[in-house]
């Protein structure tokens, strides 16, 4: 492999993770903005710290700091930082298919478990703030009512319930248009894995590259 090919492989990396550190700054910018503001309360009380401030600010924080690792291992052509962004790249990666495998598996107990979740907090809603703002922003945005309808309000739904008598339930409405949208959100995800598995690639061989030239060095 000749040096200008390097070269071009060293920047194409640096620019793939510059990309992607600017994406993980966007996204721990809106949990931070979420956590502040606390406009997007709980609602799964068993789980209080899975609000959405709490998973933007790790899944950009994690996204920021692998995505470091690449730009700074690829244009120092550092061998210890670019097997680090390629060692984090790989657990993610397996992390992601465990993942999804485990979501396949208990599809059914996650639909349950999920929804028992959301039937607790409805129960809070008068009682506490939180889960009221986040039920209200919720309804407001997806223009539903409830878990699985109306009738899950006891009391009677509350105001950011859409008027139509007809109106589905928050639950079921995402769940349908999570089916209706499987293949798009597949192909996303494949897509999502090929670029980790091209990082990975690319870091690796850049790495290989560095020892070569070493070597040819005599260092």
């Amino acid at each position: 492999m000749s040096m200008s090919t390097i070269k071009l492989l060293k920047y194409i990396l640096f620019a793939f993770n510059l990309l992607f550190w600017v994406f993980g700054c966007f996204i721990l910018g809106f949990g931070i903005y979420f956590l502040v503001h606390n406009n997007f309360g709980v609602l799964f009380h068993k789980l209080p710290f899975l609000t959405l401030g709490n998973v933007l600010v790790i899944v950009g924080s994690i996204i920021m700091v692998v995505a470091f690792l690449g730009c700074m291992g690829s244009i120092k052509e550092n061998k210890c930082l670019l097997m680090s962004f390629f060692i984090l790249l790989l657990i993610i990666l397996l992390a992601e298919v465990t993942l999804a495998i485990l979501l396949f598996v208990y599809e059914q107990k996650l639909n349950k478990y999920v929804s028992e979740g959301l039937n607790d907090s409805i129960q809070r809603y008068h009682s506490d703030n939180s889960t009221k703002v986040a039920w209200d922003f919720i309804q407001t945005l997806l223009n539903c009512c409830g878990v699985n309808g109306t009738s899950d309000w006891t009391s009677g739904p509350p105001a950011s319930c859409p008027s139509n008598p007809e109106v589905k339930g928050c639950y079921m409405k995402v769940q349908q248009w999570f089916y209706s949208n499987f293949l798009y959100i597949g192909i996303i995800t494949i897509c999502v894995c090929v670029i980790q598995v091209l990082g990975m690639s690319f870091a690796l061989t850049l790495n290989c590259q560095i020892d070569k030239t070493s070597q040819a060095l005599g260092l």
